[in-house]
């Protein structure tokens, strides 16, 4: 305790803290003790899965004390203008929302309030960028990060989205064969989305920025009609097809990779005994598992959504090209819906690789004039991941 009395939460500096803040993030990885974990690493750039939203901030917790400065503790915030869902009549209504990740403290300064600390600077600092509310995400089965939040800093429960993933196969996957999947450009894409989906909850304001973004591999319609023949943006909003489904791609490799650690040689042998077979014969369909055991990437879908009678099948179908499109690429792909979403249905995904049911807690940092509050709504049947935070 005598460590923390001397604790500065500072602004992350680059040319000095690099070391200490990935030693932090190193010795938090996720996973059971004893276990398997997963294992992060951004490519030796610690803001690197905030640098692509348009404000950031890093902070990190500094102990001083006979043996010298020590860096034990980090958090990483971002602040967005999306929207809020809110049913009103016109344009839809938007919030700044600031959004905490990146919550780490090394295991031998847990359980003294270094933690508490850095969320409540970071709060502060979303109020000086005029957020009018804060959230965080996840998993359900973290109860320490949940009774911080919750007990402690005042946040609610918010939504329950599933994050579902599938590994990548050296054979393809079948798409349903009904189903035509064609790619758009970043103009039309955003003209969609703009036009359908800004009503969707943390739909961002600045989409054309995310679609725009290198790491952005581009965005694909699918129509449940083989002959469908694309004619323009606006003759598809006007004139749309009975049943469809959109979504976009992005290059989550480009921020970080990740590594599975602490699994038995047998796993490991049984994994390459499965991909082995998969490459030597793709007509048998076996469902490989991927070298998670060594650093790879992954792709993650955003801006999934659709409608009409078999929206759910042109989905399907949109996810299981994302994952033949990432073979040699990528080895695994994953999207994140809301809990009420009707495309999940039908998208495919491992269970053992997916989490069903991730936690999303939110906090009201200023009085709206309606006194209305996002934080206690109900929640509605999308939800837009932006791919920046994930």
């Amino acid at each position: 305790m005598g460590d923390v009395k001397r604790l500065v939460i500072r602004n992350y500096d680059p040319s000095t803290d690099r070391a200490g803040t990935e030693a932090v993030d190193g010795g938090c990885e996720v996973g059971q003790p004893g276990g398997m974990s997963l294992h992060a690493d951004l490519l030796g750039d610690p803001v690197a899965r905030i640098r692509h939203s348009p404000a950031y901030r890093m902070l990190v917790a500094e102990t001083s004390g006979p043996g010298g400065r020590r860096i034990v503790g980090v958090i990483r915030g971002t602040v967005k203008s999306v929207a809020t869902g809110k049913s009103c009549p016109g344009a839809p209504a938007f919030a700044s929302v600031g959004y905490i990740l990146g919550l780490r403290v090394s295991p031998s300064h847990r359980r003294m309030g270094i933690a508490l600390s850095l969320v409540r600077e970071l709060e502060r600092w979303f109020a000086l960028m005029g957020a009018e509310y804060a959230y965080m995400a996840t998993d359900k089965s973290n109860e320490p990060s949940v009774r911080l939040f919750t007990a402690r800093c005042g946040y609610s429960k918010f939504r329950t989205p599933s994050l579902l993933v599938h590994p990548v196969h050296a054979h393809r996957l079948r798409t349903p064969r009904r189903v035509r999947v064609l790619p758009l450009d970043a103009r039309d894409a955003e003209q969609l989305y703009r036009r359908r989906f800004a009503h969707v909850e943390f739909f961002p304001a600045d989409i054309g920025a995310v679609l725009g973004n290198k790491l952005s591999l581009g965005t694909f319609l699918a129509v449940a009609d083989r002959g469908y023949q694309w004619r323009g943006v606006e003759h598809f909003l006007t004139s749309p097809p009975a049943s469809w489904a959109v979504a976009s791609l992005w290059d989550c490799g480009g921020v970080f990779r990740l590594e599975m650690r602490g699994a038995s040689r047998i796993r490991r042998a049984a994994a390459a005994a499965s991909r082995a077979l998969d490459r030597a014969a793709k007509w048998m369909r076996v469902p490989s598992v991927p070298d998670f055991f060594r650093s790879f990437a992954g792709w993650f879908a955003y801006g999934l959504g659709g409608d009409g009678d078999d929206a759910a099948l042109a989905a399907e179908a949109l996810f299981a090209s994302f994952v033949n499109k990432a073979r040699g690429r990528a080895a695994a792909v994953a999207v994140e819906v809301a809990a009420l979403d009707p495309l999940r249905r039908r998208l495919p995904h491992w269970r053992s690789l997916s989490c069903t049911e991730d936690l999303w807690c939110m906090k009201r940092l200023a009085g709206g004039a309606d006194g209305w509050d996002w934080a206690k709504s109900a929640p509605g049947l999308s939800i837009f991941v932006d791919p920046r935070e994930v």
